[in-house]
Formats: C-alpha cells, sequence, structure tokens
C-alpha cells in the first residue's frame, strides 16, 4: 500500500533534525520560508526550505522540503519511461547542500525522495531514490573512509549488493563529462529504486537519510577549526564552479524542478554563494591543491584500500 503520508511525516522530522543539529554546530538560525502552491496550477502542494547564509560554519547552507503534485509528469521524469508521459504524480523529498566556510571542511549533498506516478486504469506506480556525496577541497582519507563506511553500514541490512551497486552510481553520476572528472569523493545514489514492496523501499531511504549527520558531522568537527588564507579561499571558490557547473547541465533533480515549474528560490538554494572561473588553469605540481586532483578526483575503493 503507497502511503504518502507516512513518508510526509518522515520526512518534515528528518528536515527538522538536520537543521536543528547543523544550526546549533553553526550558532546561527536558520531562515524558515513555508511556501505554498493552490489549487489549480500546473503543480499543487507546499514545502518548507529552510536556509543560512553568513553564519559560523555555513557561509550558505539550505535544506529544502517539498510535496507537490501535478496533472502530467514532466518530460524529465519519462524520458527513460514513455508509457508514464502525461500521468498524474506526486513528489516528496527533503534535499540540502552545505557550503561551509573554511575550506577543509567539504561541501555535501544529500538528497532522499518518493516520486509516485497514477496512470490510468492501471496501478498506481513508486520510485524511491536520494543519496549524499561529499566535495572535499582538500582531501583527507580518513573523512573520505569515514563517509563511506557511515553510508555501507546504513545500507548493510537491505542487502550485500546495495552499497557497491550504489557507489558505483554515485561515481557514475556525481561526473563532469565535458570535464572528465568526478565533483568529488562520491557516497551512494539511487535513483527509481522500485524493487521489493514500498515498504522496503521507504526503509531503505529512511536509513538513508537518518545516516546524514554521522556520515557528515564528525568531519565538520575535526575539520572546522582547521586555519586557513586566501590560497585556500581561492582554490575553494575555482573548485565551486565545479559544483555550479554539474548542478545546471547535469542535475536531473535541478531539471525536473526546473522544468517541471518548481519553486526557483528552493532549487537553486544549492549554488554556493562566492565562485571563481578561470582559463585552463592547473594547480602547482606536488601542491595540496594538485593532490586533490591526483589523489581523490578518480573513483577509489575507501572501505579497502
Amino acid at each position: 500500500m503507497i502511503d504518502t503520508a507516512a513518508v510526509r511525516t518522515y520526512l518534515l522530522g528528518l528536515q527538522e533534525h538536520i537543521v536543528s543539529t547543523l544550526q546549533a554546530e553553526d550558532g546561527k538560525t536558520f531562515l524558515r520560508d513555508g511556501w505554498q502552491r493552490p489549487a489549480g496550477g500546473k503543480l499543487e502542494g507546499d514545502g518548507l526550505s529552510q536556509l543560512v547564509e553568513e553564519g559560523g560554519l555555513l557561509e550558505r547552507g539550505g535544506c529544502n522540503f517539498s510535496h507537490v503534485k501535478g496533472a502530467s509528469l514532466p518530460p524529465s521524469a519519462t524520458q527513460h519511461r514513455s508509457e508514464l508521459a502525461g500521468a498524474p504524480f506526486e513528489a516528496l523529498g527533503v534535499s540540502l547542500v552545505m557550503h561551509p566556510r573554511n575550506p577543509y571542511v567539504p561541501t555535501v549533498h544529500m538528497n532522499v525522495r518518493l516520486l509516485a506516478a497514477f496512470p490510468e486504469g492501471k496501478p498506481a506506480v513508486t520510485w524511491f531514490g536520494g543519496g549524499m556525496d561529499l566535495t572535499p577541497y582538500y582531501g583527507f582519507e580518513d573523512d573520505a573512509r569515514h563517509f563511506h563506511r557511515v553510508n555501507a553500514d546504513a545500507l548493510a541490512p537491505f542487502g550485500a549488493d546495495k552499497y557497491p551497486r550504489f557507489k558505483a552510481w554515485c561515481d557514475e553520476y556525481f561526473f563532469l563529462k565535458h570535464r572528465n572528472e568526478p565533483r568529488g569523493v562520491g557516497g551512494v545514489f539511487f535513483d527509481d529504486f522500485n524493487e521489493g514492496s514500498f515498504e522496503e523501499g521507504f526503509a531503505m531511504m529512511r536509513a538513508v537519510g537518518d545516516a546524514f549527520i554521522p556520515a557528515y558531522l564528525p568531519i565538520v568537527q575535526r575539520r572546522r577549526e582547521t586555519p586557513y588564507g586566501e590560497t585556500q579561499r581561492d582554490f575553494q571558490a575555482y573548485r565551486r564552479g565545479r559544483y555550479v557547473e554539474f548542478n545546471l547541465v547535469w542535475d536531473r533533480g535541478t531539471h525536473f524542478g526546473l522544468h517541471g515549474g518548481g519553486r526557483t528560490e528552493s532549487i537553486l538554494m544549492s549554488m554556493p554563494p562566492i565562485v571563481k572561473w578561470r582559463y585552463d588553469w592547473k594547480p602547482e605540481a606536488g601542491s595540496e591543491e594538485a593532490r586533490l586532483y591526483s589523489d581523490f578526483l578518480r573513483p577509489r575503493d575507501w572501505l579497502n584500500e
């Protein structure tokens, strides 16, 4: 049985837990921006965007909840499932991106979601999706191993195949094809997941959502007081440009939201506040910046190396 009300209750609780935890760590209160789309439009539903800017830890960070319904799935959602074109749908999820000020603290992204389609005269179809990935500017093996270990442990109850499968999926998905480089050190990612029952998919989604704070907070606490200077901030701004490129060029969630009539302010909350681009720039050989490319921006077996 499809129980979107239970999914909604869980997601709202997850958002509050994440925001309250990071708010305590940051020291600045997150802005709360609730919104609603009335019935009768292209989309109807509601959501809550929570955002902090110029905080003690986070230069910019946001955590969104949204729950929308539409009369017809947008093309970005049906490109691989044409039989559902024109079907009414319901989509709800929590998505976050945190951009810390200190370049030694990595940017992080997490998303958990449910998409349900209701084709006329046929049973409803549901897909769960989600995952999280880490984008360091200065790499630390201990951080990457910890992040991957927490994700592997969270997925272990759902089958030995899930972590390696979703880890590989993450490496493939968060890849800038036009740059031929990964966005970061990965994590886990799954999309259009409808294996097993609704209850099993929901349980796996919850496990991933619940793993976010244990995966990320210890890294924040370990690195947030690391001294840095203008060189590190400059490199951080340069690498944030890759984040912008991925989100605007390749990310399916961004495309789904923008092309489906979603709320632009909430969708683009993932953008970093300060970004730089340079023409054909390369880091100095042997530098910390060069080590990010040679040691971290490549697929690695973080649990066994």
